[in-house]
């Protein structure tokens, strides 16, 4: 059985990229070698931003496998596999270093979904992006009825998932789905670029703007400034935070350690 995901790390930047041609559709294989991935670029310590794209330039990933649906029809207690799909999705989300998703082609369906699982979305301009299962008797189950309204809202998300229809990346950026438009074949050395200037930075303070964003956003305010002090005492316990403090004082650029 041949790889569908590979990864290389090169200064501090993590590219992993999906290989499944055609159109990089989402097979079991493919979800259980990103959860491997994201594992080992977890514990991997010269990996502080991790980039997410499809290979060519057709589609980030073009949706599920439907070959694989005709088994799941009828059956009843599957809920544990879904689950195990939202595991290696929240396990993206929850991922503990800055994520950047690089939408070069189609993002229909589980694609759409897996890129609302990163912090950061930069689009192609030739970029659709939708959620189309409605169109077979489906819905989202990826974590799109969750992830979607919350980035978007409400009425824009259910228009979405109630139609079927792609957007266009102009239409994404204009609501907030991705972060900018790129020309077509740019978008890797866009996220090269910028993941580049967020590793310069310490790991443990932005791994700690991360939680206090995911977590804070599923608290009232005042939990989540209490949450957030917690955390702001903790980054005041790191090395990097000493040699930050100095670098401003000697007047020089700091050399984190990500410690």
């Amino acid at each position: 059985m041949s790889q569908l995901v590979s990864y290389f790390v090169e200064q501090g930047v993590a590219v992993v990229t999906i290989d499944n041609p055609p159109l990089n559709v989402m097979s079991k294989q493919v979800f259980q070698e990103l959860s491997e991935a994201f594992s080992e670029l977890q514990e991997n310590k010269e990996a502080v931003a991790v980039i997410l794209t499809g290979a060519g330039n057709k589609a980030f990933m073009a949706g599920a496998d439907i070959k694989e649906f005709p088994n799941l029809i009828g059956k009843t207690g599957i809920k544990s596999d879904f689950l195990e799909s939202h595991a290696v999705l929240n396990q993206i989300d929850n991922f503990p270093k800055p994520t950047i998703a690089v939408l070069n082609g189609l993002t229909f369906g589980g694609g759409c979904e897996l890129a609302l699982s990163c912090d950061i979305r930069i689009a192609e301009e030739h970029t659709q992006i939708g959620l189309p299962e409605i169109k077979l008797g489906l819905f989202p189950g990826g974590g799109g009825t969750q992830r979607l309204p919350r980035l978007i809202g409400e009425a824009l998300a259910k228009e979405m998932m109630f139609t079927g229809e792609p957007i266009s990346a102009a239409k994404a950026e204009r609501i907030g789905l991705v972060n900018r438009i790129v020309e077509s074949g740019t978008g890797l050395s866009e996220a090269k670029n910028m993941a580049a200037k967020i590793a310069r930075y310490s790991l443990p303070a932005l791994s700690r703007i991360k939680q206090a964003v995911n977590v804070g956003l599923n608290k009232t305010l005042d939990e989540g400034i209490d949450y957030e002090a917690e955390l702001f005492e903790e980054v005041f316990q790191t090395e990097d935070i000493r040699e930050g403090v100095s670098a401003f004082i000697e007047k020089r650029r700091p050399v984190f350690t990500h410690r």
